[in-house]
């Protein structure tokens, strides 16, 4: 795709503080990042999101944040670690080409994660129906 950043960096025509690479993934350090270390894991085939990649690029993904994420808590002596990933602009999506965020995690780094729900009566068993008939 010529007009995606991420595609840009993969192929070096944008700068980026590349942590690690190989024949089917790339991953950089983020330029805004939650916590000092914060790395994008992203396939070298462009895919919008995670509906739209091949199987072997999702597995190639998962590997490669799986490597880099494990090198985050050695490096930086991170007490843990979240993985995410953004799908579509309702979700926070802001660049369409598929990738994970690694971020590394400290005690009382004042990050919260988003509050919880209560389902009303019912509705629990209402939404899984749902999702099922969609398997």
């Amino acid at each position: 795709m010529t007009d995606c950043i991420f595609c840009k960096i993969i192929k070096g025509e944008i700068p980026s503080i590349k942590i690690y690479e190989d024949k089917e993934t790339y991953a950089f350090l983020d330029i805004n990042p939650i916590n000092y270390g914060h790395i994008l894991v992203s396939p070298k085939t462009h895919s919008e999101n995670l509906l739209a990649m091949k199987e072997k690029d999702t597995a190639s993904l998962i590997k490669t944040s799986q490597k880099v994420a494990s090198s985050i808590m050695k490096a930086l002596k991170a007490d843990g670690f979240n993985l995410g990933m953004n799908n579509y602009p309702a979700a926070g999506q802001l660049v369409m080409h598929s990738h994970i965020h690694v971020i590394p995690r400290f005690k009382n780094d004042g990050l919260r994660h988003w509050p919880s729900k209560k389902y009303p009566a019912n509705k629990d068993k209402e939404i899984a129906e749902a999702i099922i008939k969609c398997l």
